[in-house]
C-alpha cells in the first residue's frame, strides 16, 4: 500500500491521486518482510499477556487503523468540515499523541484543519500571561486559533508594533473574541492607535469584544478615542496607566465610551481565573515543555534577540539577572490604584441620572463607530485618524 496507487472517491466518482507521498513508517516498526504488502503490520495489533504469562495479540479495529493512517498523513488532508465532533476529538487526540503539533512544518496546517472544522472546541480560551517565550516560538501556530473567546497576553512584551496586531484585529477573530487582556506590554498611545487602525478605518474587527484590559501600559486619556469603534465594549481596565481618576477622566470616559468607574474591582479582570480551555490545552503544555528543553544556546540567542528588540540591551541584562523581577512587578501592581470602568445598565441609569449631553452620547454610542470629530460639513481631520502611520498600516493588509 505504501508504494501503490491511491484512489479517492468524491461526489460519487473515483479518481486516482498521483501527487501524494504518504508518510514513511516510523523507525523500528518495519521489517525485512515488509516488502510483501500482504504481511500484517505490527502497529495493527495490540499485544498483551494472559494470566499464564503467554503473549497474546488482538487486531485493532478498522476505525483505529484508519485513524492512525490519517494521523500520520494529516498534512495531506484538505478539510475536516462535516466530520462528527466525536471523530474530530479522537483524531485530535491521536495527532497529539503522535506529537504532530510539535512539528513546526506540519503543526500550523494541522491546527488550521481542526480550527476550521470545530471552531472553539479546539481552543476557546488561551492564557499566555507572562509566557513571552511561548508566544515568540509558536507564533504561527497560535495564529491558527481563530475561534478564541478569551485571549490573555498580559506581560508578553508586545510593544507598539508587534506582528500579532494584524491577527488580533483580523476578520477571523472579529465574531468570536470577547475578552482581550494586553496589560503590561509597553503599549503607548501610538501602539493602541496602530492596533485599532484597521477597525477605525475599515469598520471591521473585534466586533464582539466586551472586556479589554490595557492596564500597566504608559497610555494617556488620548488613547480612549481609539476605542470608540468597539461597539460592544462594556468593561475597561486602565489601572497603572498615566490616567488618574478625576472629574476629567470620568467625563471623557462617559462621553466617548459610555463607561463609568466601578467602586469595586470587577471580577472580569481577576487574572487568577485565567486558564487555557479546549482540545489543544495539552498541546500548549507540550509546546512549553518542549521549549524548555531546547538547546540552551539556541534558546538564549532567540530570547536575547527578541528582548533586545523590545527592551534594549541594558534592561534585558538587568531582567535576566534579577530573578525576583516577577515578585517586584506583582508588588507594584498591588500598590497601584485600581481603575475599572463598566457600562451601566438601564436600571442604574434610572437611579443615577447623568447629564443630558452625556445621555445623548450614550444613545448613539452603539449605533455608529466614531472615527473622527463630529463635523457634518467636513471630513474627519487627518491629524486624528488618517495619519501616515495609519495609511501605511492599512496598505499592509
Amino acid at each position: 500500500m505504501n508504494n501503490g496507487p491511491i484512489y479517492v472517491r468524491e461526489r460519487g466518482s473515483l479518481r486516482r491521486v498521483s501527487d501524494i507521498v504518504l508518510a514513511e513508517p516510523k523507525p523500528g516498526s518495519s521489517s525485512c518482510r515488509r516488502t510483501n504488502p500482504f504481511v500484517p503490520k505490527k502497529e495493527h495489533f495490540i499485544f498483551t499477556y494472559n494470566e499464564e504469562g503467554s503473549l497474546r495479540y488482538t487486531t485493532k479495529s478498522l476505525f483505529d487503523i484508519a485513524l492512525q493512517f490519517v494521523t500520520n498523513n494529516i498534512h495531506h488532508v484538505d478539510s475536516l468540515v462535516g466530520f462528527p465532533e466525536q471523530i474530530g476529538d479522537r483524531l485530535f487526540a491521536a495527532a497529539e499523541e503522535n506529537r504532530v503539533f510539535l512539528n513546526p512544518d506540519i503543526a500550523p496546517k494541522a491546527l488550521q484543519l481542526f480550527s476550521d472544522a470545530y471552531g472553539d472546541m479546539v481552543l476557546e480560551s488561551l492564557c499566555l500571561r507572562h509566557r513571552f517565550p511561548l508566544l515568540h516560538e509558536r507564533m504561527d501556530e497560535i495564529k491558527m486559533f481563530h475561534s478564541l473567546k478569551r485571549l490573555d497576553l498580559y506581560g508578553c512584551r508586545l510593544g507598539d508594533n508587534h506582528e500579532l496586531f494584524p491577527h488580533l484585529t483580523s476578520s477571523s477573530l472579529a465574531s468570536s473574541l470577547i475578552q482581550l487582556f494586553i496589560g503590561d506590554n509597553g503599549l503607548s498611545d501610538a501602539g493602541l492607535q496602530r492596533l485599532t487602525t484597521p477597525i477605525r478605518m475599515m469598520q471591521k474587527g473585534l466586533d464582539s469584544l466586551q472586556h479589554l484590559d490595557i492596564s500597566y501600559n504608559p497610555v494617556s486619556e488620548k488613547a480612549l478615542r481609539y476605542f470608540t469603534c468597539l461597539p460592544k465594549l462594556i468593561n475597561l481596565d486602565v489601572s497603572g496607566t498615566s490616567m488618574k481618576l478625576g472629574a476629567g477622566l470620568k467625563k471623557t470616559m462617559l462621553n466617548l465610551l459610555g463607561l463609568i468607574p466601578s467602586e469595586e474591582p470587577l471580577d472580569t479582570f481577576d487574572h487568577s481565573r485565567c486558564k487555557t480551555e479546549g482540545w489543544a490545552e495539552q498541546v500548549i503544555n507540550q509546546w512549553e515543555i518542549n521549549g524548555s528543553q531546547m538547546p540552551k544556546q539556541k534558546k538564549m540567542d532567540e530570547s536575547r534577540t527578541s528582548a533586545l528588540r523590545f527592551f534594549g540591551r541594558q534592561r534585558f541584562v538587568r531582567e535576566a539577572l534579577n530573578v525576583a523581577h516577577q515578585t517586584d512587578e506583582n508588588m507594584e501592581e498591588d500598590n497601584c490604584e485600581t481603575l475599572h470602568f463598566y457600562r451601566p445598565t438601564s436600571s442604574h441609569m434610572r437611579d443615577n441620572p447623568i447629564p443630558s449631553t452625556a445621555n445623548h452620547q450614550l444613545r448613539h454610542q452603539s449605533e455608529k463607530c466614531d472615527t473622527g470629530p463630529r463635523t457634518p460639513q467636513a471630513k474627519p481631520s487627518p491629524s486624528l485618524d488618517l495619519t501616515s502611520e495609519d495609511i501605511d498600516l492599512l496598505n499592509s493588509y
